[in-house]
């Protein structure tokens, strides 16, 4: 348990977005009795094939929640519309009231080059919300905040117009398991929306247990390509025995529209990296 307990915010533009990119750091600040929040902006209402959107929001808020449980984190849904999220005012200001009272240590997000509109609006509107969270006559009903809290962007593998910049690496593989476990809990997405999208939903086993067997072979193949693209710097950060070995990993670009992470703070928010 560690002697002070830090905070941990992922702001995801949909309910599935903190496991899928965070879900071995979220168990990593878990495991030392740090505090973990996951936020979706969106509602999720846009991600089936079959189900309508009002159920669909509802479904995908219940499995988030569960999702989160998992670690002992809690999760809150928003209801901005899925698939059609703007940077406004609306979710700028929404984003700063989040920060202010949650007053978290180390927060979370898509970079702004990414293949989903969404995902790159709550990027933007997080690089936006960043120094106005400060400002205490923005969204005065809230008290500004003295300081800004580091921002780290999520891992992703696009390269254009420049790839992410592994500024932290972490060796997930021993969270992998509790990994798989929540993102298990989003049904609607991992066994339904996602493998029909991807032209495989006949794949899918029936039997539950067969199901997660599925899943994980399925997550690992797009998770695995994280180690390969950032090897040179699991090798820097791990040695070249471990860092050679590494399946599993999350890769952390800090944004430079924040706090700075110098080195006391890397020691600090990113204690189990060497």
């Amino acid at each position: 348990m560690a002697e002070e307990v830090l905070r941990l915010l992922v702001l995801g533009a949909h309910p599935d977005d903190a496991e899928y990119h965070a879900g071995g750091l979220a168990t990593l600040y878990r495991g030392l009795g740090h505090t973990v929040k996951f936020v979706s902006v969106t509602d999720g209402s846009a991600g089936h094939h079959q189900t309508p959107p009002f159920d669909l929001a509802r479904i995908r808020r219940a499995e988030a929640e569960a999702a989160a449980r998992v670690i002992g984190a809690t999760s809150e849904t928003w209801s901005f519309p899925d698939g059609r999220l703007e940077t406004g005012l609306d979710v700028r200001e929404r984003i700063i009231r989040e920060i202010r009272s949650f007053s978290p240590d180390l927060v979370l997000t898509h970079r702004t080059c990414d293949y989903h509109p969404d995902h790159r609006a709550v990027g933007q509107a997080v690089q936006d919300a960043s120094y106005m969270v400060t400002v205490p006559h923005i969204v005065p009903e809230v008290p500004a905040l003295r300081k800004d809290p580091v921002v780290a962007y999520m891992c992703d593998l696009f390269t254009r117009p420049a790839p992410l910049r592994g500024d932290v690496v972490i060796d997930v593989g021993d969270s992998w398991e509790t990994i798989v476990d929540m993102f298990a809990c989003h049904e609607s997405q991992v066994f339904q929306w996602l493998p029909y999208n991807q032209g495989v939903l006949d794949s899918v086993p029936r039997d539950a247990n067969e199901r997660r067997a599925w899943l994980r072979e399925w997550f690992a193949q797009h998770i695995r390509p994280r180690a390969e693209r950032f090897r040179r710097e699991l090798i820097a950060t791990y040695g070249e025995k471990r860092g050679a070995a590494v399946e599993f990993a999350e890769a952390y670009e800090i944004s430079e529209y924040a706090a700075p992470l110098d080195a006391g703070g890397r020691k600090r928010l990113f204690p189990f990296v060497p």
